[in-house]
């Protein structure tokens, strides 16, 4: 889906229009992949934007960061703010929030120490980002092996991991899928190219632990505590590959993929190879939070004050 500019970008502490947010080709990002982001969704309430979980997002940049060793000139609290003026100032939403920290032009070689670092928010129209029927998504386990521990880390949402991301999706859509699981190092599932992934079965919620190499997903934290609100018993467990076509229902979780059902993976069926009732019942009560049909009961929405809202050229299926 082709990006749609909006007019300002945030950096570094001030708006500029959004041709000028560029950068250096020797920016030391563009040879080694020295950055960290997040990926965050502003909602239509029936009261006016929100975004989702900023806090919480927020609070993974720093981690990230911190693991890469990138002292921000910023706080918490100030990214959010700088994240709801952006969203505010632009008038686009419902729409994809991007802040991204990365090291920018200064010395050449690995050593990125020396290089400054560069803090960035954009936001734009974005909608679906697994297209699914009712019923959903066909899937394949991929050739490709997520990140070993002691490698990169995985609890890092650094832009150099999603080059493993880019193999995993590129040979599923190449096979005919939608997207791709991943195993990691010992056999086990892990997730998605850029989903954590959810089982059913007898009645059970299964899904990986963070130690197999799996992000600590806040869409992944946010659907275990609406199940713990519909009382569906939990299990946080290592996979074996083959639950993936003896589970009764399966599904993908992410700010882009939201609630994303599986229907078959490896062209086995996954169930019934339609939207099961648990499925059905935590992808409910997930919009209806985030579509503020239901009360904010956690606490998860942060609102934006805004004027005038920018018409989209594009549907946004958020």
């Amino acid at each position: 889906m082709a990006i749609q500019k909006t007019a300002k970008i945030w950096h570094n502490g001030k708006l500029i229009n959004w041709d000028e947010a560029t950068l250096h080709v020797m920016s030391h990002v563009v040879h080694y992949g020295s950055s960290v982001f997040e990926g965050i969704r502003c909602y239509e309430l029936p009261t006016g934007p929100a975004i989702f979980r900023a806090t919480e997002h927020m609070q993974r940049l720093l981690d990230s960061a911190k693991v890469y060793r990138m002292d921000l000139p910023f706080t918490r609290d100030e990214m959010v703010r700088a994240m709801v003026e952006t969203v505010g100032r632009n008038g686009a939403w419902p729409c994809y929030i991007r802040p991204v920290v990365f090291r920018g032009y200064g010395d050449a070689g690995v050593n990125p120490l020396n290089c400054p670092i560069e803090v960035y928010i954009v936001n734009y129209p974005w909608g679906k980002y697994l297209s699914s029927d009712g019923d959903g998504v066909d899937v394949c386990v991929s050739s490709w092996t997520r990140l070993a521990p002691n490698t990169l880390p995985a609890m890092a949402k650094a832009g150099a991991n999603y080059m493993n991301s880019q193999l995993i999706k590129m040979e599923a859509l190449a096979n005919g899928y939608v997207e791709g699981i991943a195993l990691d190092k010992n056999g086990f599932v892990s997730e998605g190219s850029g989903e954590n992934i959810f089982l059913v079965h007898r009645d059970k919620l299964i899904t990986a632990p963070l130690g197999n190499s799996v992000l600590p997903g806040i869409t992944r934290d946010s659907v275990l505590q609406i199940a713990r609100d519909l009382n569906i018993p939990i299990i946080e467990q290592m996979i074996p590959r083959e639950m993936l076509y003896i589970a009764d229902e399966a599904f993908f979780t992410g700010t882009a993929a939201e609630v994303t059902p599986i229907r078959s993976v490896d062209k086995i069926k996954v169930g019934k190879a339609t939207m099961g009732p648990v499925t059905k019942a935590l992808q409910k009560e997930f919009y209806a939070i985030v579509h503020g049909e239901k009360s904010d009961r956690h606490g998860w929405l942060t609102p934006v004050p805004v004027g005038s809202k920018v018409s989209s050229k594009q549907p946004v299926g958020v």
